[in-house]
């Protein structure tokens, strides 16, 4: 029986080549696109799956409680750890985690890396494979572990185990042992291990309880109930100082780390999992265009198959036995795409690599690849090929051989094509406008007035003694005629790290009972030119540091916040101690949250604070050659701080990159939006190809009796253009409610214009348009006598 479907599907592929090429063809790239997107999709999803112990492992998160908003943090004080491991039965394994990057030497080479200053316990919870050498070391502060590629960078071949690294020329600390490189898809990747009391011996806040800025990983015991640990974390710290008074704690699983990564007013608000929901909607509404094409095209040649259903029936065929035959075809068809679709795939892999930032791999016959593609297979063949086979088997003999209607009185086929046609684009049509309001958002974000130039702006970490003389490395720098100005602060230019709030920094008439959340932040009196902020009343900070001792700029937020008290010459309190008399107020800029609204700042520039800047913002100047500024700029650096490179940021691009969640979005939804509407306009094509075919007497009629050209190619592109507004009619409201939807979530957003609307749908119509007048134009200028002659 097999074989003669067989037989049957190839004698109907060799009669009618062109449109099973083209279904064949959509179909294939229908899939090729979605395997491409869940691959993407299975990396994401796969974060942190090769942990044994990932079910058992939390990080500990603290939510602050301001009268305006709750805020999350991943930061918990510092002597908190010491108190859950004496305190808490339920865990049985601890790590405090800072993130840093040091300075390494080893005879003559020098670098800077990326790793994690940790416990012991880190080794027992996390499991890293180790290659040489072991932790059994790692109570002592100055060792360090090392992944496999920062050993084989130092080290090449040799065992490092037992040799000694230089860190930020200050001490050095012995190798015990070599670890196996982290996978790209782990939330924590890491190139050295260090002790972590090496980092609290350095920032001696964090011994502090009114403090926080350790990150922490725990282990629960397998029946540990997490609610009732949440609630022993809360009662550990509210009591330790006035400004936990309300705040909780709250453990967020290792298995949620990465894909659930944004919090909203203290609660889990989406995050990578919205790209992960969205593209994989993609995939489908393009495998659900792709099975589209595929049953309009069977649907429309229906009638050439009619004698042949009819004379099977005839003969003794069941009803049943005929949709098996059109089933069997479909899903032959469906896993030649499938096939297709995997030369695809492996071609356009590289690329598809490049524009996600991974390194995917695709292997056929790996089991999960190959179950999804037979997945995909059989969905697509059932769902594509279930329509036409049911229309198919339905024709009644008789009338079919009589030449009569085909199909049963109340079955409208054409109406049904119409119906999948506008389906299509307008799936089509509503992908583009999301696409073009996601870019529009992206851009607005963007280009938003950040109250300072972000462009030709450098920021570095400072090291060694830079901060000390600081004033003879801004000369050395301005002497380099490629350098307008250079400034010092406590924080890069985008995120200030310290806080307080309205309890702990006061003024004369700060009511009680409002707890807002205020940053402060230590600069240079050069920050305010060298940012280019603006003054809009009072002064900026005196050359002379010593001379503005005590004083404070605050910016408009804090001024608002303030009310009558927020004017120059007013007072501010910090610690019932320190009091700051306002000179200055600067117009609000944007930092820490990129999209929301300004927090509340003040700036100090302290005498005391001078050695502990951390960071030196460069104000480079337009219109020279970047390479050659930039090594000037270094060759200063290297001369005020031997044996520390220059490691720099461009604040441009560390802006760009808060936005890589849009950016992915964006990147995504343009290419396979475009891929939706390319597929769609095949099977447009065919339909059209098959209009003209069905009409081609009719034509040569009308040009006898004098058509145009031009009427003719109307003619038959009048149905589908209709096709293409409605959809058009229809994509409109619900790309209105999805975007609508989705910038909700943003403080700033663009706006739906009108015109964004008008745009897609103009487009969508010319797409159309061009695809059917092309072959509605070849068709109409056939020689009449040809078409008359057709039977």
């Amino acid at each position: 029986m097999f074989k003669n479907y067989l037989s049957i599907i190839l004698r109907s592929f060799r009669r009618t080549p062109v449109y099973n090429t083209l279904n064949i063809a959509g179909l294939a790239l229908g899939i090729g696109c979605a395997a491409l997107i869940f691959l993407w999709v299975e990396d994401e999803v796969s974060f942190d799956q090769q942990y044994a112990k990932r079910d058992q492992l939390y990080s500990v998160r603290m939510n602050m409680y301001y009268s305006n908003r709750i805020e999350s943090l991943t930061s918990i004080p510092g002597p908190m750890p010491q108190a859950i491991r004496t305190s808490i039965p339920e865990v049985v394994n601890l790590s405090r985690l800072a993130w840093s990057h040091e300075l390494f030497a080893y005879q003559g080479k020098v670098s800077y890396e990326n790793g994690v200053y940790v416990d012991t316990g880190f080794f027992s919870m996390m499991q890293p494979v180790f290659l040489k050498g072991n932790a059994s070391g790692f109570t002592n502060p100055h060792t360090i572990v090392l992944s496999k590629k920062i050993a084989h960078k130092f080290f090449g071949d040799t065992d490092p185990v037992g040799k000694t690294l230089y860190v930020n020329n200050q001490q050095e600390y012995m190798v015990i042992g070599v670890v196996k490189d982290e996978p790209e898809n782990v939330s924590l990747r890491y190139d050295w291990l260090m002790p972590v009391s090496n980092f609290v011996d350095r920032y001696g806040w964090l011994n502090s309880w009114s403090t926080y800025g350790i990150n922490t990983l725990v282990e629960l015991r397998p029946d540990a109930n997490v609610a009732e640990v949440d609630s022993q974390l809360t009662a550990i710290l509210r009591p330790k100082d006035q400004l936990y008074a309300k705040a909780t704690c709250r453990l967020e699983p290792m298995t949620r780390w990465h894909l659930y990564n944004r919090y909203t007013n203290g609660q889990p608000d989406g995050g990578q999992i919205t790209l992960v929901r969205i593209v994989s909607a993609i995939a489908w509404i393009i495998i659900i265009i792709a099975c589209i094409n595929f049953m309009n095209l069977a649907t429309a040649r229906a009638g050439q198959r009619a004698r042949e259903v009819g004379v099977r029936k005839t003969l003794g065929a069941l009803r049943k036995v005929l949709i098996g035959q059109f089933i069997f075809e479909s899903l032959l068809m469906s896993f030649a795409a499938v096939i297709l679709a995997v030369i695809l795939v492996m071609l356009v892999m590289p690329a598809f690599n490049t524009l996600v930032d991974k390194q995917l791999s695709f292997a056929p016959f790996a089991p999960i690849h190959l179950s999804v593609l037979i997945g995909i297979g059989i969905f697509c063949g059932l769902i594509a090929g279930s329509y036409p086979a049911l229309y198919l088997s339905s024709f009644q003999p008789v009338a079919v051989l009589k030449g009569q209607k085909i199909a049963p009185n109340n079955h409208r086929p054409g109406l049904i094509r119409k119906g999948l046609v506008v389906t299509q684009f307008a799936i089509s049509v509503t992908l583009v406008i999301c696409t073009v309001i996601v870019y529009e958002q992206l851009q607005y974000l963007r280009s938003r007035d950040l109250g300072y130039n972000k462009e030709h702006l450098v920021f570095t970490s400072l090291h060694g003694d830079l901060a000390g003389h600081f004033n003879f490395l801004k000369a050395g720098l301005l002497q380099t005629g490629v350098v307008a100005n250079a400034a010092l602060s406590l924080s890069p230019p985008l995120a200030m790290w310290q806080t307080a709030t309205s309890e702990e920094l006061t003024w004369p008439g700060a009511g009680t009972g409002n707890k807002i959340k205020i940053n402060t932040e230590s600069v240079s009196p050069e920050y305010f030119s060298t940012m280019g902020l603006q003054i809009q009343a009072g002064r900026g900070f005196y050359n002379d540091i010593k001379a503005d001792s005590g004083d404070a700029i605050i910016n408009q937020a804090l001024a608002a916040v303030m009310g009558k008290d927020g004017h120059i010459g007013g007072y501010l309190t910090y610690a019932r101690r320190y009091r700051y008399r306002i000179v200055g107020i600067v117009k609000d800029f944007v930092f820490n949250d990129m999209s929301g609204s300004v927090t509340p700042l003040m700036l100090a520039c302290d005498p005391e604070v001078q050695g502990n800047y951390g960071f030196l913002e460069i104000r480079l100047k337009p219109g020279n050659d970047l390479s050659a500024t930039l090594a000037k700029v270094a060759e200063v650096m290297k001369t005020n701080n031997p044996g520390y490179p220059f490691d720099y940021q461009f604040v441009d691009q560390n802006f760009a990159q808060i936005f890589s969640l849009e950016a992915h979005i964006g990147r995504f939804a343009g290419i396979f939006s475009l891929l939706a509407i390319f597929i769609s306009c095949l099977g447009l094509f065919g339909l059209a190809a098959y209009t003209a075919e069905r009409r081609t007497r009719e034509i040569g009629i009308r040009k006898v009796l004098g058509a145009s050209t031009a009427g003719l190619a109307n003619l038959l592109s009048r149905e589908f253009l209709q096709s293409v507004a409605l959809a058009c009619l229809i994509a409109f409201p619900l790309a209105w409610l999805f975007m609508n939807h989705w910038l909700k979530d943003y403080t700033y957003r663009a706006t739906m214009h009108w015109w964004i609307f008008a745009i897609a749908g103009m487009g969508a119509f010319l797409i159309a348009w061009l695809t059917v007048t092309f072959l509605a134009i070849r068709t109409a200028r056939a020689n009449p006598v040809n078409s008359l002659r057709t039977e």
